[in-house]
């Protein structure tokens, strides 16, 4: 179902169109979203503005009005955020900022989740090899003297890492997050980076 969802009737479309189909809505996993990895100092207003519409607020307003449904399948949420949330850099605050208002906004929805029967988690991604991450790396290449093929290797050991995750290891830890097996967990920021954060 195509649809641009940064306009705020879209969520609505969405959740109307999978009620229609499905009669019911057992977990959402909001994933869509891009956020522009430009300076603190040379990013617009509009280039913040379009980052937090698509990435937390189309997933605020389909979280909202799947709300009732989830809470009569009792099912699950997962928020899609980026261990950038964790450790902020000037360079992509954007990223790191929205990251972390979605673990926030994340953990608010868990807490009315408690009350009404819906679980609520967010996942913290590190460099996963997505087409993003090899659009990004095309960049960072010639910003760091490297080819892309130099950069593409070099990069996991720069930060830190023993190599890109994939995404399928996120996507086992999304289906974890909304099966039974996990219904206990709820309100938990789950980073999955291969450890390129350090911190506590």
């Amino acid at each position: 179902m195509p649809l641009d969802l940064r306009e705020p009737a879209a969520d609505q479309t969405l959740v109307d169109e999978t009620l229609k189909r499905f009669g019911r809505i057992d977990a959402l996993v909001n994933i869509a979203g891009a956020v522009p990895q430009i300076d603190l100092l040379e990013m617009t207003d509009a280039q913040w503005d379009d980052g937090m519409a698509l990435k937390l607020h189309g997933a605020r307003r389909i979280t909202i009005h799947a709300w009732d449904a989830l809470k009569e399948s009792k099912g699950s949420v997962v928020f899609t955020s980026g261990n950038s949330a964790e450790a902020p850099k000037s360079a992509y605050a954007a990223v790191a900022t929205i990251n972390a208002a979605i673990v926030a906004m994340a953990r608010a929805f868990a807490e009315r989740g408690i009350k009404d029967g819906v679980q609520v988690n967010s996942v913290l991604p590190g460099p996963v090899l997505t087409n993003r991450r090899r659009t990004y790396m095309e960049k960072y290449a010639p910003a760091h003297n490297m080819t892309f093929e130099e950069a593409m290797d070099k990069f996991p050991t720069q930060v830190g890492i023993s190599r890109y995750g994939q995404p399928e290891e996120v996507a086992d830890l999304m289906a974890f997050l909304v099966s039974p097996q996990a219904k206990w967990l709820t309100g938990s920021a789950v980073r999955m980076d291969g450890g390129e954060i350090k911190g506590i």
